[in-house]
């Protein structure tokens, strides 16, 4: 549980950097929408902006290295910065077997279902916020989001792994799964609140 929060923490101060930026940048955003005879409602941009500050705050957790982390959380708990002459880049290391790392402890356990759950958002979100969206691009942008993040990570100290491009896959297809399930429910409601209209 402890691990846990301290994720929420440091993603704490991404989504709120993100949220800074959705602002900032919303009025160029909406002109965009008005030139083209568009305009979006309060629900889509309060679920836009939510979508932004997941993204800023997976970005702390999985783009930079994880001391990082540690060390943002040091710095609110004890006010000191802990990584004085950590590299930010340094060569990882790489897992290509897959099923690897899955294993029955309680540890193990936890990375697997994290590696799932915390990527549901993203299938969730772009199935609610897009239209058009399907199964196959769920698929692909598990795919390209999960390999990028993975890619990048073998830069920074941390790993490449077969396992956790699997399982961020899942994550996100699933999520839209939900999304889908949910709105064929409420019979479309989740679309229509977050939809953009014509002027």
């Amino acid at each position: 549980m402890s691990r846990t929060l301290a994720y929420l923490f440091a993603m704490s101060w991404g989504a709120a950097l993100a949220l800074a930026a959705a602002i900032a940048f919303r009025s160029v955003r909406w002109k965009e929408l008005a030139a083209r005879g568009l305009e979006s409602s309060r629900c889509r941009e309060t679920v836009l902006a939510l979508f932004w500050m997941f993204c800023g705050g997976m970005a702390v957790i999985t783009l930079t290295p994880r001391w990082v982390i540690w060390s943002l959380i040091d710095l609110v708990n004890h006010g000191i910065w802990n990584a004085a002459g950590d590299p930010f880049f340094s060569w990882g290391t790489m897992n290509w077997l897959p099923f690897r790392t899955f294993a029955a402890d309680a540890h193990s356990r936890y990375i697997l279902l994290g590696n799932v759950v915390m990527f549901l958002p993203f299938g969730f979100f772009a199935g609610l916020l897009w239209r058009g969206f399907s199964v196959k691009r769920a698929l692909l942008l598990g795919i390209c989001t999960a390999g990028g993040i993975e890619c990048w990570q073998l830069l920074i100290g941390r790993a490449f792994d077969v396992d956790d491009l699997m399982l961020n896959t899942l994550g996100v297809l699933t999520g839209y799964l939900l999304w889908n399930r949910i709105d064929r429910s409420l019979l479309g409601r989740l679309r229509l609140w977050v939809r953009i209209d014509a002027r």
